[in-house]
């Protein structure tokens, strides 16, 4: 154990997002999401929810504020009816870490997500439950 580490983060998550540079990107994907096939870096976390693990990585984790948007959502495929309350989540998770990231999430259509996921540093397997709750973060550099 270590102090001011979330417990959520295992030590190979962890370890992950040290390695990680600035403007390597993190997808985390939902429970239906393919992890297996779009990266060969899959982190396995499941039975934990999107919200809580995007909040321990941004405590820990800096957003690129080089580029337009450093937080990326699955779009919804037009014509399919799901509502997609979790991105109020995100939204206030991300607002909490860096108020000017939340103003730029943006959304990539479903098959470029996946085309994105698939060039991130490592795919994030969880056991979200919502639907199209698929997000990329983009490190950025810690300026302490």
């Amino acid at each position: 154990m270590l102090k001011g580490i979330p417990s959520i983060l295992s030590p190979e998550l962890l370890a992950t997002l040290m390695t990680m540079g600035h403007s390597d990107e993190i997808c985390l994907g939902d429970g239906n999401f393919p992890h297996a096939s779009m990266n060969s870096r899959v982190i396995r976390c499941d039975g934990h929810g999107i919200p809580e693990l995007l909040d321990a990585i941004l405590q820990l984790m800096p957003l690129d504020t080089y580029v337009d948007s450093p937080v990326m959502l699955m779009q919804v495929t037009p014509g399919d009816p799901v509502a997609t309350p979790i991105w109020d989540e995100y939204r206030a998770i991300v607002a909490k870490h860096d108020p000017a990231a939340a103003a730029t999430i943006t959304n990539i259509e479903r098959f470029a997500f996946y085309e994105r996921a698939k060039t991130t540093f490592a795919v994030v397997a969880t056991g979200e439950k919502a639907l199209y709750a698929n997000i990329i973060l983009k490190k950025g550099v810690v300026k302490e």
